[in-house]
């Protein structure tokens, strides 16, 4: 049977005012992990954002948290090359995990962080939700299939976020919805919804942050 993926609606007032208060409160850069061993204690729940290089993921964090330096953006594809951990508040973990397909660096640097990348999404037992970030104008791409599929082998739920919508017409993005929503279906860890957002002009972000509240 066919799985709708419908996008997920603004939240109600209340729910959004609780959840802009909580991205308002504490927000701080924990630490970069660059091996297993150098993973936070597993004491709160977390998420993570994970996507293809360059798709947006510290520009979202940004844009989640309301702090344009919290995590670092860049044009540079591949910069970030450690698991990023950020506290929100005393409630809960957010990571940016680094770029999975093209980056520009060694193939052997590559090579080590796509191994963490899959030891840390197979191994972290409090890990409630990955959210994985797909840029508008491409769609879901070959590689993406790969972290969704290691995602489904790992049991751990992932929501597709769907990044720099204000490069699309109102329109335009019809068709990538179509084309996620087609290609999800392959995929039994994913959440039967998707999100819409832009960085730049905030859009989706207030449902994001509400998405994210509600996973304690």
């Amino acid at each position: 049977m066919k799985v709708s993926f419908p996008v997920a609606p603004e939240p109600e007032a209340h729910v959004a005012e609780a959840a802009r208060q909580l991205f308002a409160g504490p927000v701080d850069f924990l630490k970069g992990v660059v091996a297993m061993d150098g993973l936070p204690p597993a004491d709160r729940p977390e998420i993570c954002f994970a996507g293809r290089s360059n798709v947006g993921k510290s520009s979202l964090i940004n844009a989640l948290t309301g702090r344009k330096g919290i995590a670092r953006a860049s044009n540079t594809p591949g910069r970030t090359q450690e698991i990023n951990y950020f506290k929100l508040g005393e409630r809960a973990f957010m990571v940016d995990l680094p770029g999975y397909g093209f980056a520009k660096a060694p193939l052997p640097v590559v090579q080590k962080w796509q191994t963490l990348l899959k030891s840390y999404l197979a191994g972290r037992p409090t890990l409630r939700r990955a959210f994985c970030l797909i840029d508008s104008r491409h769609g879901i791409k070959p590689v993406d299939h790969e972290i969704m599929t290691l995602l489904d082998r790992s049991a751990v739920p992932f929501q597709v976020v769907l990044t720099k919508a204000d490069k699309l017409g109102p329109n335009a993005i019809k068709p990538v919805i179509a084309q996620c929503e087609e290609e999800l279906q392959k995929h039994p860890a994913a959440f039967p919804e998707l999100v819409v957002t832009s960085s730049e002009k905030a859009d989706g972000i207030a449902t994001l942050r509400a998405i994210i509240a509600g996973l304690d």
